[in-house]
């Protein structure tokens, strides 16, 4: 690499545009596509890669992607990690072009199941790290766009991004009226858990036994016990790491837990579905928001950016909780899975 553009940062404002603008896009045309295509179109399986099924609506939204970015790498040199790429990437520009070389790590479609069936949103991740070849770590993402992909029934969709050193900033857009608003950033200050929603990621057969418990025990002890005659702690399995992040970071939840990997491994199987670094492409929104983004032991959330990595991961809406909840955590996954 020479040494000038070793020596020169990202260029935080244009990249977040750049991502924003490209996300846009994406959204509009993956809206306008799934309004004309039924569920078993859309559902197809396309293939099966090291990273993840793959179905006919992550293909249409790759391709627009992959455009875009033969067009980006004209002026601009990257390497695009993501699910449904090579392992070690897909590398556009020459060396030497544009500013800095950076790694650009995206999940097109997060939510894919939720999207396809149109129950539920779904988000566009991308982060930008400075490009440290084959050592570049999911702590270098220093700038994380994320864009919700709503369903044929909803006319609205946030936009949420982050750049390291600076407060994460939202926005609503409005997709039928083409207005912009921007929102507050309010994720929950409670102390505690009660009365809100708490979630351990229990979403596939394989491991649900072992994560009930767990989830029981961890909740027992957040809550000092089980009082029947109360709902006071709710449960939402938004098969969707990207849409649980901005759950946190909008108030809506307090607590995401997502051991999967460790159960696995606790059962003896190796597993894909499993949450990989580019569903957590994003996690620098959370933690500029104010929240605890970290493994389930309490350690900063790191791991290479590549595609096949499983991660397990805890999101806390705040220090408070955070505190609070870290060791009950971190005491009952070493009990259940280590």
């Amino acid at each position: 690499m020479p040494q000038h553009l070793a020596m020169t940062k990202l260029q935080h404002d244009t990249l977040v545009q750049r991502l924003r603008d490209l996300q846009t896009e994406i959204r509009s045309s993956l809206w306008n596509h799934v309004k004309t295509q039924a569920v078993e179109h859309l559902a197809r399986t396309v293939r099966d890669d090291d990273g993840d099924t793959i179905f006919g609506i992550d293909a249409e939204v790759e391709d627009r992607l992959l455009e875009r970015c033969q067009r980006w790498g004209q002026e601009q040199h990257f390497t695009l990690v993501g699910e449904g790429l090579p392992e070690g990437g897909l590398e556009f520009g020459a060396p030497g072009r544009g500013g800095p070389p950076f790694r650009l790590l995206v999940d097109p479609i997060d939510g894919t199941r939720g999207l396809m069936f149109d129950k539920r949103s779904a988000w566009c991740l991308m982060g930008v790290a400075p490009d440290r070849g084959q050592e570049t770590r999911l702590q270098d993402v220093e700038i994380a766009v994320m864009t919700e992909l709503p369903t044929t029934r909803q006319h609205v969709s946030d936009v949420i991004w982050a750049v390291d050193n600076a407060p994460t900033k939202i926005e609503r857009h409005d997709l039928l009226r083409q207005s912009v608003t921007e929102r507050p950033l309010l994720p929950s200050s409670a102390r505690d858990l009660r009365h809100g929603f708490a979630s351990v990621a229990n979403y596939f057969p394989g491991g649900k036994a072992i994560i009930a418990a767990l989830d029981e025990a961890i909740l027992r002890r957040a809550m000092g016990g089980w009082n029947p005659a109360k709902a006071e702690v709710y449960a939402d399995q938004y098969i969707c790491t990207g849409g649980q992040l901005a759950e946190v970071v909008l108030g809506r939840d307090r607590f995401v837990l997502d051991v999967r990997p460790l159960v696995y491994q606790k059962l003896g199987v190796d597993s894909a579905l499993a949450c990989r670094p580019y569903d957590l492409a994003t996690w620098l929104v959370g933690r500029q928001a104010g929240c605890v983004v970290c493994d389930p032991f309490g350690a900063p959330l790191d791991a290479p950016l590549d595609v096949t990595t499983n991660m397990s991961f805890a999101f806390y809406a705040n220090r408070t909780i955070a505190d609070f909840m870290i060791p009950i955590v971190r005491e009952e996954v070493e009990r259940a899975l280590c």
